[in-house]
């Protein structure tokens, strides 16, 4: 079940970064940068929460993805930017760091 959330969450990533700019870009000041550590942050959650594979393993995975979609975004009329991968990182590290915490508790109860 989590796997199966993951993907979405990754599909709906995908389909937002993936597209030219539009008017539901974030207006404020760092709301972009905001944006990719809380998206990249609910991406890595299900699985740490599972507690089946190794935290690294998920921000790496995480991480390489979002790297990835930097990489595509030049040709879909976006601007890669070394900020925006910094923030997924850095949002996959917490968001697998909270949600495994969070599952270690409701096991051992």
């Amino acid at each position: 079940m989590m796997l199966k959330l993951t993907l979405v969450i990754a599909l709906v990533i995908a389909a937002f970064t993936l597209t030219p700019p539009g008017a539901s870009e974030p207006g404020i000041a760092g709301g972009d940068k905001l944006m990719h550590f809380l998206t990249f942050a609910v991406l890595a959650m299900p699985m740490a929460y599972t507690g089946r594979f190794p935290m690294l393993w998920i921000v790496l995975v995480a991480a390489s993805y979002g790297g990835l979609i930097e990489l595509i975004q030049p040709y879909v009329g976006r601007s890669a930017e070394w900020g925006d991968w910094l923030a997924d990182g850095l949002g996959a590290f917490l968001g697998a760091w909270l949600a495994a915490r969070i599952g270690r508790r409701g096991r051992a109860s």
